[in-house]
């Protein structure tokens, strides 16, 4: 099967909401400057009381410190990546290699440049808004918002993903429900449920972290009626500029057990010269 994109499978493909961290991966950038110099030391002194569930010691602000140190991982300032990112479905597997830059949680250009027949297919996130480009018909269009819940590029993240992940602090309230050993390792739980007036995909969202490296070990997605949705495993952890980076995300939607998207990081850097001016749809055309 061709699996080449057109200008409706980059915005569409699967009709299925998804929402939330990717682009904690895919478009890299996103809580503040702030969370780049959250470390282990300073989250593993903030006092955990609890071994169980229920871990009473921690305040709010602590809590969201976990997850801007989460965010801070693939982010800082700017960031510039280059990474491959795998799709499985029951009709096909495609591999596609991708260079990123991010400035703080609210710009992104990603650019396909590789295989060849999908090379220098873009697209471009600035706050709210998302553009692609499509060099086989060099055009340039604009995601509307009924086709949010599409999926992007045809992997198991959809549009809506790209924008919700920059508002997730805004959107939920988090809390630690579990502080102590598990499956042999000390781990943290962080569970977000959304705010009352929060417009989201998500009824719950689960990350756990292991404690001594303060690396993310899978988050979990639950529907409004708390049912699993998928889940994102992090592993092949790697020291970059201080900071102990997952180098591998996988994807794996609950309902297709023989499917999932797979990001792999070839390179990171942080705190790369980026000005906002960037970020541009004259850039999106020129495709860097």
């Amino acid at each position: 099967m061709n699996a080449g994109f057109s200008a409706a499978s980059v915005c569409t493909m699967s009709k299925k909401p998804l929402g939330f961290v990717l682009l904690l991966v895919l478009l890299i950038p996103s809580l503040c400057a702030r969370a780049a110099q959250v470390g282990a030391a300073e989250i593993g002194a903030i006092g955990v009381e609890a071994t169980g569930v229920g871990a009473t010691g921690m305040k709010a602000t602590e809590v969201e410190d976990l997850i801007r140190h989460m965010d801070a991982l693939w982010r800082g300032e700017t960031s510039k990546a280059l990474l491959t990112m795998t799709v499985t479905t029951r009709r096909y597997k495609r591999t596609m290699t991708i260079e990123a830059w991010s400035h703080g949680k609210h710009r992104s250009l990603v650019v396909v440049r590789k295989p060849k027949k999908d090379r220098d297919v873009a697209t471009l996130k600035v706050k709210e808004n998302i553009w692609n480009y499509l060099p086989k018909i060099n055009r340039v269009t604009k995601v509307p918002s009924s086709m949010m819940a599409g999926s992007w590029m045809g992997s198991h993240f959809t549009n809506d993903d790209l924008v919700k992940d920059s508002t997730f602090e805004d959107d939920y309230q988090s809390s630690i429900t579990f502080a102590g050993e598990r499956d042999g390792r000390a781990v943290y739980e962080v569970t977000s449920i959304p705010k009352a007036d929060a417009a989201v995909v998500w009824g719950k969202v689960t990350i756990v972290f292991e404690q001594s490296a303060m690396t993310p070990l899978h988050a979990l997605y639950y529907d409004e009626e708390d049912v699993l949705v998928r889940t994102m495993r992090f592993d092949q952890p790697r020291e970059i500029d201080g900071r102990l980076v997952p180098m591998r995300m996988q994807l794996q939607p609950e309902d297709k057990a023989d499917e999932s998207t797979v990001i792999v990081y070839e390179n990171i850097e942080f705190d790369v010269p980026l000005q906002e001016s960037f970020f541009s749809l004259q850039t999106l055309k020129r495709r860097r």
